[in-house]
């Protein structure tokens, strides 16, 4: 089966083709980060526009990459949510139509599961069940996976995501959008002894996430160095380094905690903060000494891409999943705990 993904849930413009026989067969992406970049966030009106001027090249460029036309698609499934509500309509509006001219099923994915099982795409992919750590721009949770659609959430964040706290954080230092990446690389420079910020909810039992003291925590320490004259740029290299080392800790010491919860011995890390190379190293050590295994999707696929949707889409198709022509889903929150298995799972 032939599945074509389309991702347009925020400001990247993602299009793959999944063979369920051959795999990945190609894909393409369309990043808006520099149309964003000058207004410090993401502008909803904007993304839509840009998804609608990008999505039907970027489907000719990968059908053109694999050497097929339009009519030997077998199925479309596209992301219907969580994401912009106008910018999730770009590519409903467009799989819908296609699968319609087509006659070929259409479905609607859920961004967050797409995440979930990115490693899968990967040649070393990890059996079920095991702990995935989905930390993106906008989320952050703990998830106990046991299969397709079988997923139990261990632990999310109350407030801010990491991601958000990043692009946060960033702001504060000066930084362009996205903050992230940005952050890490000042924090390279910075002295890890000179500032130590706290560990939110760390001090007590569970797996639920806080950053909204964290950021609290780093506003006003940037705010006590301008006071004394002292935020010249290897301080803010030390914040930097700081909070990155918090952010991590604290991301470390809730997986460490699930494993132990759950007795799994696999853990999958995905979305765009699993980027992070110092995240990674302390997973990797904290993996090594509990027998376990860290299995990550390769850097492109952190970020919001095409292929984790085709995927997706695929593995649910498979299993006898579909939606009906002209149903458009839409769905700016969407719990990804109020997914179902299918009935036939073969992922």
């Amino acid at each position: 089966m032939r599945v074509l993904g389309i991702e347009t849930s925020c400001d990247e413009t993602g299009v793959a083709l999944f063979d369920t026989e051959r795999g990945l067969v190609a894909d393409a992406l369309h990043s808006q980060i520099a149309m964003h970049a000058e207004y410090g966030g993401v502008v909803p009106e904007l993304a839509s526009r840009d998804h609608t001027r990008r999505l039907l090249p970027l489907i000719q460029q990968v059908l053109d990459e694999a050497g097929l036309g339009r009519g030997e698609l077998d199925a479309i499934a596209y992301t219907a949510g969580p994401g912009l509500v106008g910018a999730l309509m770009v590519g409903a509006a467009t799989a819908h139509g296609m699968a319609r001219a087509l006659d070929i099923p259409v479905l609607g994915v859920h961004h967050m599961e797409g995440h979930l099982l990115a490693p899968m795409l990967e040649e070393e992919r990890p059996d079920f069940p095991f702990v995935a750590l989905l930390v993106s721009g906008g989320h952050t949770q703990l998830v106990e996976v046991r299969g397709l659609g079988r997923y139990t959430l261990l632990g999310e964040s109350v407030d801010d995501a990491a991601g958000e706290a990043f692009d946060k954080a960033a702001k504060m230092l000066g930084l362009d959008y996205p903050g992230g990446p940005l952050v890490a690389k000042l924090a390279e420079s910075g002295d890890p002894a000179r500032l130590r910020f706290p560990r939110p909810m760390t001090d007590r039992p569970g797996l639920d996430f806080s950053f909204s003291g964290l950021k609290t925590h780093t506003l006003t320490a940037i705010r006590a160095l301008e006071a004394q004259g002292a935020l010249d740029d290897q301080a803010r290299a030390d914040v930097a380094r700081a909070f990155e080392e918090a952010v991590v800790d604290t991301l470390v010491i809730k997986c460490r905690r699930a494993l132990d919860q759950t007795g799994l011995k696999r853990l999958v890390v995905a979305g765009g903060v699993s980027a992070n190379v110092r995240l990674r190293e302390r997973l990797e050590h904290e993996c090594e000494k509990r027998s376990a295994r860290a299995y990550y999707p390769r850097g492109r696929f952190c970020t919001d891409n095409g292929a984790m949707i085709a995927y997706v889409g695929a593995q649910r198709l498979l299993a006898g999943e579909s939606d009906e022509i002209g149903v458009m889903k839409a769905v700016p929150r969407w719990p990804m705990d109020t997914l179902e298995a299918p009935s036939s799972a073969s992922a």
